[in-house]
């Protein structure tokens, strides 16, 4: 497939933040703010069953308003990258192509967020490739092991009048986009990877693990959520009131916050670990 790169089109706030769109690294994919290796973080956000990254539009600004480098892929197979795979990848597939997507345009290791079963891939990236992620945090995580793809599905109905109606206009255009033989094709990846391999991809993270769940989510329930976060050894959970299965979404500001405070944990333990280092050397000196 030839690579053809949008050019980047100001912020209309005129703050020379920018945003840009078109085939890069064989995905087609959405930039927002400064360009990797610009020295902020680098934030990269994986979509759900079936969709694009459009629907992160909302918390990719919000992110990106505040210094960070926000990179938005269509995964091989959806949407916009329906070309970019003849047949739908299985999660780990998915993820592989993932992470050799990261390496072409961010070699360095980036906060990787992901909603619903976005969150497979996700922790299949962050276990088979765990230097591309720093931090890792999971929106919604889906899908729940145990439950059949029928439940699932009357999940996701229950979830649909809980979203804002922007929401169900980008999902529908996507769905169409990606078709309905490959959104199946990619259910039954999911549910065999949550029937398998998800739970033990979560217990082996190695990145510190933030868990986002709108309180009002029919999607991925509470009681999951918890259990996910536990499973991951650095893991934590945390609700957005008033939100649905896409947090991200509706409650960008909420989640971006919650994000930009995770991030900033980092920070402070590289500082704490400094100041303590020099402690160490100079206590040694005196000896």
């Amino acid at each position: 497939m030839t690579e053809q790169t949008a050019p980047d089109t100001a912020r209309p706030d005129g703050a020379g933040r920018r945003e840009g769109a078109g085939v890069r690294a064989g995905l087609f994919t959405r930039s927002f703010g400064p360009p990797p290796g610009a020295g902020g973080t680098t934030v990269v956000l994986v979509h759900g069953l079936g969709l694009s990254g459009r629907y992160f539009t909302p918390l990719a600004r919000r992110l990106a308003a505040n210094g960070a480098t926000v990179l938005v892929p269509d995964l091989p197979g959806n949407a916009r990258s329906r070309a970019a795979a003849r047949r739908m990848p299985d999660v780990e597939r998915a993820a592989d192509a993932l992470a050799r997507w990261h390496r072409r345009l961010s070699p360095g290791p980036s906060l990787l967020a992901a909603n619903s079963v976005g969150c497979q891939v996700a922790a299949a990236l962050a276990v088979r490739h765990p230097r591309l992620v720093r931090r890792l945090v999971l929106l919604g995580p889906a899908l729940e092991p145990g439950v059949s793809g029928l439940r699932h599905c009357g999940r996701l109905l229950a979830d649909a009048p809980r979203e804002p109606l922007s929401l169900l206009g980008v999902a529908a255009t996507d769905y169409l986009l990606t078709g309905p033989l490959r959104f199946a094709a990619s259910l039954r990846h999911a549910l065999r990877d949550a029937a398998g391999a998800f739970e033990g991809h979560l217990a082996r993270v190695a990145a510190p693990t933030l868990v986002i769940r709108g309180a009002g989510d029919t999607i991925a329930s509470r009681t999951w959520i918890r259990h996910a976060a536990r499973l991951v050894p650095d893991g934590r959970a945390v609700d957005v009131p008033g939100a649905a299965h896409a947090a991200h979404h509706s409650a960008p500001e909420a989640v971006a916050r919650l994000i930009e405070e995770f991030t900033a944990e980092e920070t402070e333990e590289t500082e704490t670990e400094a100041a303590e280092a020099e402690e160490t050397g100079k206590t040694g000196e005196k000896a």
